[in-house]
């Protein structure tokens, strides 16, 4: 390996707006970030799944698919077509 062309390795600490603090090593030596794994939703369970403006009830009116029937009342028809095979 060549001398001088690498760069510093420093003890680095990863600080982000909730607080958090991460140690670890870079080039760099401070690093703050706005999310991260403590406080982001996906990573906490936080996150609500939701739909935008009915982008769903859109999508059917839009090329006529009909809502699914409930479930409950398909399930019975396919137990008996089973039943009698």
């Amino acid at each position: 390996m060549k001398e001088g062309i690498h760069p510093k390795y420093f003890n680095a600490v990863i600080k982000c707006a909730c607080g958090n603090e991460i140690h670890t090593r870079s080039t760099v030596k401070d690093y703050h970030v706005e999310i991260c794994s403590a406080c982001h939703p996906f990573f906490t369970g936080k996150q609500k799944l939701i739909d935008t403006a009915g982008r769903v009830e859109k999508f059917r009116r839009k090329y006529g698919i009909a809502a699914p029937a409930d479930k409950a009342a398909a399930e019975p028809d396919a137990d008996k077509a089973q039943a009698g095979a």
